[in-house]
């Protein structure tokens, strides 16, 4: 009997103690949310963006943090001699845990955009300034990732289950220790993998590459995946190992500036001295064009025509594939306008076709 009457005050005791939790939450709530939005406009009103993004950034960090305190203070106050104290501590561990983490994440994130601010890609010479972003980039990735782990490895640990857990898998070998080495192999590959692309860097940020075929620019790059943006806006996603274990082309290694190349077919009378003089009016106020390379060779011929290439320089591929798109096209008219009977002809022998044979068995021999 007393021991019912024993419960009762208890019971009594923890539910007003968590409805002055509960209260002091609701205040809280309110007392927070009042002075985010005065620094939010604070920040609104300065000429600078940082304080806007910093006051956006740690708004949630912050807040789990601050109620971490509540929960502390209130629990050693009110409920340190009940009964629901420990499982209380319990969650309050927890949140302190994935509190500090997502400070420290948004803080490598915070550090990020500070040093990006200092970079600027779109200048003509951005070699430097695209292996810094790289590096950063997975930086950024590699600290996100080992304060994911840890802290999840910190919260398993709170629980005593975990402990034994733990410690059973660490003192055991055996047929346990290979299933986890053999499932961990890859995942701890790709990044080892995403660590060595940020110190060799055989690709970088916005580097122009050919993979699979496809001709695009790197996008993202990740600890375990890279994004290339194909020249038609489509994504192309490959594992992280694939460029260290693939051969491909990267066509920005060294430098963003290309050369690139357009062919002409033409007779044997077409002179290739006027095309070489024609063609510095073509690129003399073209923005494309960087001013270094213009070329004009015969680099081939048959006995029924000459190949004429030309080559143009520009600062990185973007502009030279439009300059070469332009010189093909003003060349064509040039040569249509000046020397329309240079053009490459093919000639079909026009037979009567006996019966039975077929259209296509007429067109036999095409002479050039």
């Amino acid at each position: 009997m007393n021991t019912a009457n024993d419960t009762t005050p208890n019971t009594m005791l923890d539910l007003k103690a968590m409805i002055i939790m509960l209260t002091g939450f609701i205040l809280f709530f309110f007392i927070y949310q009042f002075v985010y939005q005065r620094l939010r406009r604070f920040a609104q009103k300065t000429s600078n963006t940082w304080d806007d993004f910093v006051v956006e950034l740690f708004r949630y960090p912050l807040l789990g943090f601050f109620i971490w305190i509540m929960i502390k203070l209130f629990t050693l106050v009110f409920l340190h001699d009940l009964a629901i104290f420990q499982y209380l501590s319990h969650i309050n561990a927890i949140l302190l845990i994935i509190s500090i983490a997502w400070i420290l994440m948004k803080g490598v994130k915070l550090g990020v955009y500070l040093l990006e601010r200092k970079i600027d890609i779109r200048i003509s010479n951005n070699l430097q300034a695209r292996k810094n972003l790289t590096q950063i980039k997975v930086f950024k990735s590699i600290s996100n990732a080992i304060i994911g782990i840890v802290a999840f490895a910190l919260i398993l640990m709170t629980f005593d289950q975990a402990k034994e857990i733990g410690k059973s898998l660490l003192t055991s070998a055996g047929i346990i220790s290979v299933i986890v080495g053999f499932a961990a192999q890859k995942s701890i590959g790709m990044f080892l993998a995403g660590i060595q692309i940020a110190i060799t860097q055989p690709i970088r940020l916005d580097d122009v590459v050919i993979v699979e075929g496809e001709w695009g620019k790197i996008e993202e790059i990740s600890l375990t995946y890279v994004v290339v943006q194909i020249w038609d806006s489509r994504r192309l996603v490959l594992p992280i190992t694939y460029f260290l274990e693939t051969p491909f082309q990267n066509w920005t290694k060294t430098s963003a500036d290309i050369m690139g190349t357009v062919f002409f077919y033409v007779g044997f009378d077409f002179p290739v001295q006027a095309l070489r003089d024609f063609l510095p009016e073509i690129l003399k106020n073209n923005a494309n064009w960087d001013g270094k390379v213009v070329n004009v060779q015969v680099t081939n011929a048959n006995e029924r025509f000459k190949e004429l290439r030309v080559l143009v320089s520009s600062t990185d591929a973007s502009r030279n594939w439009d300059l070469r798109v332009e010189v093909r096209e003003k060349v064509i008219d040039f040569i249509q306008k000046n020397y329309p009977h240079c053009f490459v002809k093919i000639q079909i022998k026009n037979d009567t076709p006996n019966p039975g044979q077929t259209v296509g068995e007429t067109f036999q021999n095409p002479i050039f």
